[in-house]
């Protein structure tokens, strides 16, 4: 599984960070899908191996602009490049309303369907063959979500020594069995596959986290999870100073939550443009913040940032 993130500031841009926007896909795989979209969003994209056309679904956290605002222009784009197949768009009920009148107002005709959801209509069937995708609500001064991401199909290994052991001709018919089907072999045996497949890993599961100033609420959702996303707007000291009204939260706060339930790989992402590396408020800050009650392995995102989960649920940075 891949994680590319397009966008990791919040509220304003900075030279370094756009807005969110977050792109997820198995590894390799053409078809993709996309949490948030900031204005700026598609801007991101060019400068990845991703492409509008092969989009297949957007997640919209909370109708904030700086989640959001980017979609009328993606969608128009995607629409003048020639896309055709149907899209999928997961988010609060107002989204809609949004997208269809600024359709209107500028005459925005798209030659591609739209299939809207709202993230508590998720329960009702499968969004993507790729992933089981549901969401929780979160805790922001506007309705907000958070949006997990499990695999849906689990590849399993052939047991080759019980293969081996019950003579069965290494052959083409391996291939069938791996897949699952039944084979009949030459000699007239019937193989059923399931005696000789290994039990399937551990579907990888990742959270990501609109902005939430209350990470309990993600107990169910992120508890196990192999990456959980979440916003890191301030440090606590900052917080306190500003106060409970913005419903945002700290690198502490997050890292205390993400300690406690056992999530692997915490990564941390929507900063206030007041940390800049090389300013009087680095993102060091953030992070040391955090590493002091978080045991797992914490990452700080950076814009275009591609982040690699592997099947055993180690998450590394992908260098090009």
């Amino acid at each position: 599984m891949e994680l590319i993130f397009l966008g990791t500031s919040s509220g304003t841009p900075t030279r370094q960070r756009n807005m969110s926007g977050l792109a997820l896909r198995l590894r390799g795989a053409r078809s993709w899908v996309l949490v948030d979209c900031a204005e700026g969003t598609q801007h991101r994209i060019l400068r990845t191996p991703l492409s509008v056309m092969s989009l297949r679904a957007v997640c919209i956290t909370h109708m904030h602009g700086d989640h959001c605002y980017g979609l009328p222009g993606l969608l128009a784009s995607a629409g003048m490049l020639g896309r055709s197949e149907p899209l999928a768009i997961v988010g609060p009920p107002p989204l809609r309303t949004m997208i269809e009148s600024i359709m209107q107002a500028s005459e925005l005709n798209l030659p591609f369907p739209l299939a809207w959801l709202t993230p508590d209509e998720l329960a009702h069937g499968p969004l993507l063959p790729e992933f089981t995708v549901d969401a929780t609500a979160l805790s922001h001064r506007i309705p907000s979500w958070a949006y997990g991401f499990t695999e849906a199909a689990i590849e399993r290994r052939l047991d080759t020594d019980k293969l081996r052991s019950d003579e069965v001709p290494s052959s083409a018919l391996w291939g069938e069995i791996q897949q699952g089907r039944d084979v009949v072999l030459p000699d007239g045996r019937q193989i059923a596959a399931h005696d000789y497949l290994l039990p399937p890993r551990r579907a990888r599961r990742i959270v990501v986290a609109g902005d939430n100033d209350s990470p309990a609420l993600l107990a169910a959702s992120a508890h196990g999870a192999d990456v959980l996303v979440h916003e890191a707007t301030y440090t606590e000291e900052v917080l306190q100073k500003i106060g409970p009204g913005p419903q945002h939260s700290s690198a502490m706060r997050v890292a205390h939550f993400a300690e406690t339930a056992g999530v692997r790989n915490l990564v941390l992402t929507h900063f206030s443009p007041r940390y800049q590396d090389g300013g009087p408020l680095p993102l060091s800050l953030l992070e040391d913040e955090a590493r002091a009650r978080y045991g797992g392995q914490l990452l700080l995102a950076r814009d275009l940032d591609r982040y690699v989960l592997d099947r055993t649920g180690a998450l590394r940075l992908a260098v090009d």
